[in-house]
């Protein structure tokens, strides 16, 4: 096997409750989903052991080397398990700075991607990896549905069978992970015991009741948001004013979802928008990673299907 391709799913969380500091980490507790954003990846084996990585559209292009954390994942491959190393391209689709985990995307599919050239099934070590290279890395391994805890390292998929759908609305400007972080432990906040929004989310998704799902939808970084970036409340603002069934805040930001009871609602959503925010429909979905094409033994890996290519472009 000389080439594999792969569509490294965005994420979205529903929940993000922080329940604390330990270990110089913020402690979470989130519920995440995958959406049917992806980027594209195409990994070609090279005889020696260095990786490179371009990168293209969404602004990618821009992105220094050195800082490239697809490109540290295959660096980091390559050291572990002896192998060579890859000529990785990345056709972005994932938002960029919206909070959907597009780096942590690349990352695992770098991973996932090289696993499949060099036969390399140890999950758990591919795991560890992950973890190394990002808080939120390890679940975009497998994705689905999955509730993340600790500083994101401690994943529990789970088995809930709900398809959803969200309007996103992503500003154009972005919010900082670190500055976000920060701003959170700079704001007076009350110590209070609260019930887990979490553990109410899943309850209701696995009665299949949206309408008390989506009173749920939170996360404890959207005020530290806003302050860095108002057109995260305006983008709020605009979403709740088509009346979901509730709405929130992606990551660390910039994109806010807006959950419908149908796709239908959500292109209805969509076509009636007129803010500055990109705007998008999204659903949920659970990838099958076991399924990376492989091999292209008749044509050049690099050379994309025009579906491919038109994905590329979304």
């Amino acid at each position: 096997m000389n080439a594999v391709k792969i569509k490294s799913y965005a994420k979205l969380n529903l929940t993000l409750e922080i329940l604390g500091v330990e270990g110089g980490y913020h402690r979470l507790d989130s519920l995440v989903a995958s959406v049917d954003i992806s980027d594209l990846l195409v990994l070609k084996k090279r005889k020696d052991k260095l990786s490179s990585v371009t990168m293209k559209g969404m602004g990618s292009e821009s992105i220094p080397p050195e800082d490239n954390v697809a490109w540290k994942a295959a660096e980091l491959f390559s050291k572990t398990f002896a192998t060579g190393g890859a000529e990785i391209t990345v056709y972005k689709n994932i938002p960029m700075n919206a909070g959907m985990g597009g780096s942590s995307a690349d990352a695992a599919g770098v991973l996932n991607g090289m696993a499949k050239l060099y036969g390399v099934e140890d999950r758990d070590a591919l795991k560890a990896l992950a973890d190394s290279l990002g808080s939120d890395t390890g679940y975009m391994l497998s994705g689905g549905f999955a509730r993340m805890q600790g500083r994101g390292e401690k994943v529990t998929p789970l088995d809930l069978k709900n398809k959803l759908h969200f309007l996103l609305l992503v500003p154009e400007e972005g919010v900082s992970s670190k500055a976000c972080y920060q701003k959170f432990d700079e704001l007076p906040r009350t110590l209070e015991w609260r019930e887990s929004q979490t553990d109410a989310l899943i309850s209701a998704l696995r009665k299949n009741d949206l309408n008390e799902g989506g009173r749920y939808l939170m996360n404890d970084l959207f005020v530290p948001a806003l302050h860095l970036n108002p057109s995260v409340k305006k983008a709020k603002e605009e979403a709740l004013s088509f009346s979901p069934l509730g709405a929130t805040m992606t990551g660390s930001g910039s994109g806010v979802v807006a959950m419908f009871e149908s796709k239908e609602l959500c292109e209805w959503a969509q076509s009636r928008y007129r803010g500055k925010s990109r705007a998008y429909v999204v659903s949920t979905i659970t990838p099958d990673y076991q399924k990376i094409k492989r091999g292209f033994p008749l044509r050049n890996p690099f050379v994309l299907s025009q579906d491919e290519i038109e994905k590329a472009k979304e």
